[in-house]
């Protein structure tokens, strides 16, 4: 922290003026709104309106056409989660989730089942850890949701599709006075799935307001949510491949199987203008989870063959942030803040074994009899940071960016079971920063053309895994060192494009194992992940639109004893070395519309020793519609070609790995008034 406000005080002596920018902006990467191709970063922002036009209603579809973003829809989460992989790694929680400027999911995992995509302005897409603004919470990239402001103009959709699937939802401002303005979005979706008895229902209410106050805007947000899975089953490995003995689609669940979560989330925030501008935001979320699942523990077997839980789990998160942003002349900014987080979570568990038939597609439901164990585990953790981020031009075209943070992390761990019980604590006082630079070698008329690189450092506490075990063990915390270089840039204002060249060296990164024939998690040694990321945006007319985007990503371990062999130099399971995806968005203003994309994800292999691999898809996703001044209809179909490989790894069935969905499809109409 020191050496950052020395270097600060410093440059503040430098009053060359920047070349001003103002095209397309993100808030992410720094917390104020600046122009993307002055941050010496890789960052893509999506707008919302592109989203609703290509038919995307969640994360995977939404940041299909994103470079170097990979989302599996499902997961261990349940059928309304999702599992991203960026900069190569994908785990559930190495990238951090942000919704309207607050960690969804707080100092625990990102709660993406939770997150709703209804009314969205934009996404913003920050790759790499944010060791400065977002400290021990964000690892691998940091994925920023922001909804549209209170007081906008209303909306509506319906939509029904295949396999029972349906929805509803409306956006209506209540109050659209300069002083004060207010709206409530709400919505309802049933989402349906090939998967015999797996499905979701979410129901959703998000109320908006702001005031003029003081000088300042206050804001108050409530979002309250009603969200219940029947969960889909993921499909087990024997040996080198999927076993044959499961069918496609079979669901080893109990009948009546669920992820239930009841969240309410409220968010007060004041923000003032003027030769000071300060922020400050204060977010309370409590959340309830009723969880019965189960997974296939062997295949072949007529006893037991399968081991279930049922869960009790309560959440409670806090988030406070307030930093002031200060300018000298017009070639320097200072940022300060200071941040917390706290998380406590209390989960009581029922573990048993039962059996079921497999290819019949019926289940038994649930007997409390049958629970033969009971765990407990409470959880807290504090996360708080002193942060520091300066902004300067030494000269017309080269912009400095220097920023330090001190972290100070707390948690403590309680589980017991019938053997007893046992905690364990760990405090860490730690810090993190970065440091990266932008020439920006040319800037005309709509054309830009920025170099930029950076460094960064940081670490991130363990993630606590909710599960059914009772054990307190607190994991060595995951560090990491990256170096990124690339270029971005625009033509015309018609051509943008970025590329970018990295490297991530990461140490006890969280990885799944088996002990004892139990699926847990533990610290992995080394891991390095080499890439190169590019893109490409034309607006080739007023309503025709392409996107390219391309990602070469070798994750590999570098020091790693898996269960007793050293694994070095074989690559991170579940991770493509190649990752491509083309896009074409047709959207006038009146008449037909039209978008076609497709993806495509390299082979991989599905273990860590990678002696079971498993080959390369490609997926095609299209859309068509008529737009009327009244509104668009349209028909959208994801995974057209209706393949069904194995996308991601559960943590909690052992070598057992989710499917892509079947192909669906929708039927929609949407308005504005």
């Amino acid at each position: 922290m020191s050496v950052a406000l020395v270097v600060i005080t410093t440059a503040l002596q430098a009053q060359t003026a920047p070349p001003r920018q103002s095209e397309v902006i993100e808030v992410t990467a720094t917390k104020i709104a600046e122009d993307v191709a002055l941050v010496p970063q890789s960052i893509t922002v999506i707008d919302g309106d592109a989203i609703r036009a290509r038919g995307a209603n969640d994360l995977t579809s939404a940041l299909s056409l994103t470079a170097g973003v990979s989302i599996s829809p499902g997961g261990d989460a349940g059928p309304a989660g999702s599992v991203p992989e960026m900069w190569g790694v994908r785990e559930v929680d190495a990238f951090l989730l942000v919704v309207d400027g607050v960690p969804w999911g707080g100092a625990f995992n990102p709660d993406l089942p939770a997150l709703d995509l209804t009314d969205v302005e934009r996404i913003e897409v920050v790759r790499g850890a944010a060791p400065v603004m977002y400290g021990a919470t964000s690892f691998t990239g940091v994925i920023h949701v922001i909804h549209r402001p209170a007081g906008a103009p209303g909306a509506a959709r319906a939509a029904i599709g295949n396999y029972s699937t349906a929805g509803i939802a409306a956006t209506l401002p209540i109050v659209q006075k300069t002083t004060f303005r207010e709206s409530i979005t709400a919505n309802y979706d049933r989402r349906g799935f090939a998967g015999n008895r797996s499905g979701f229902d979410r129901a959703h209410l998000l109320y908006r307001s702001a005031a003029s106050l003081a000088g300042g805007t206050l804001r108050f947000d409530l979002d309250a949510l009603r969200l219940q899975q029947s969960p889909s089953s993921p499909h087990p490995r024997v040996g080198t491949t999927l076993s044959p003995f499961v069918r496609l689609d079979e669901n080893a669940n109990l009948a009546g199987s669920k992820i239930d979560e009841d969240r309410l989330h409220g968010v007060l925030a004041f923000e003032t203008k003027g030769a000071l501008p300060w922020t400050t935001t204060l977010a309370l979320t409590r959340s309830r989870f009723d969880i019965l699942r189960g997974f296939l523990s062997n295949v072949t077997s007529d006893a037991p063959n399968a081991a279930g839980y049922a869960q009790e789990r309560h959440v409670t998160d806090a988030y406070f942030d307030t930093h002031v942003v200060k300018q000298f002349g017009t070639a320097a900014r200072v940022i300060t803040g200071v941040d917390h987080l706290f998380g406590s979570g209390r989960a009581e568990s029922g573990l048993f074994d039962y059996f079921v038939p497999l290819d019949s597609g019926s289940a038994p439901r649930f007997n409390e009899s049958w629970v033969d164990e009971k765990t407990r585990l409470h959880a807290r953790r504090n996360f708080t940071g002193l942060y520091a981020q300066s902004e300067w031009t030494l000269v017309p075209r080269l912009r400095l960016d220097i920023g330090a943070r001190l972290n100070k992390t707390s948690e403590r761990r309680e589980g017991s079971d019938q053997a007893g019980s046992d905690a364990q604590s760990r405090a860490i006082t730690r810090g993190s920063g970065g440091v990266g630079a932008t020439w920006l070698a040319f800037s005309g008329a709509g054309d830009t053309l920025a170099l930029f690189s950076n460094y960064r450092n940081t670490f991130k506490p363990a993630a606590i895994d909710f599960g059914p075990d009772a054990e307190a063990d607190i994991l060595r915390p995951e560090t990491g060192q990256s170096y990124e270089i690339g270029a971005k840039g625009r033509l015309h204002r018609t051509w943008e494009w970025e590329v970018s060249a990295f490297r991530n060296d990461l140490t006890n990164l969280l990885v799944s194992t088996t002990v004892n024939g139990q699926p847990q998690l533990e610290n992995s040694g080394k891991i390095r992940v080499n890439g190169a990321e590019g893109e490409l945006r034309a607006q080739l007319a007023p309503a025709l639109r392409v996107e390219l985007a391309y990602a070469y990503h070798d994750a590999r371990f570098r020091d790693y004893v898996f269960e007793g062999t050293q694994i070095a130099g074989r690559r991170f399971e579940m991770s493509p070395l190649h990752l491509a995806s083309a896009g074409l968005l047709f959207t006038p203003d009146h008449g037909a519309t039209a978008h076609l994309e497709l993806g495509y994800t390299g082979p991989r292999f599905m273990n860590k020793r990678n002696t079971a691999p498993t080959g390369g898809y490609t997926t095609l996703t299209a859309g068509v519609g008529y737009s009327l001044a009244a509104g668009t209809v349209r028909i959208d179909g994801w995974n057209l070609t209706n393949r069904r490989p194995p996308i991601a790894e559960s943590e909690l069935g052992d070598a057992q790995y989710y499917r892509l969905p079947a192909r669906s499809v929708e039927l929609s109409y949407a308005m504005r008034f």
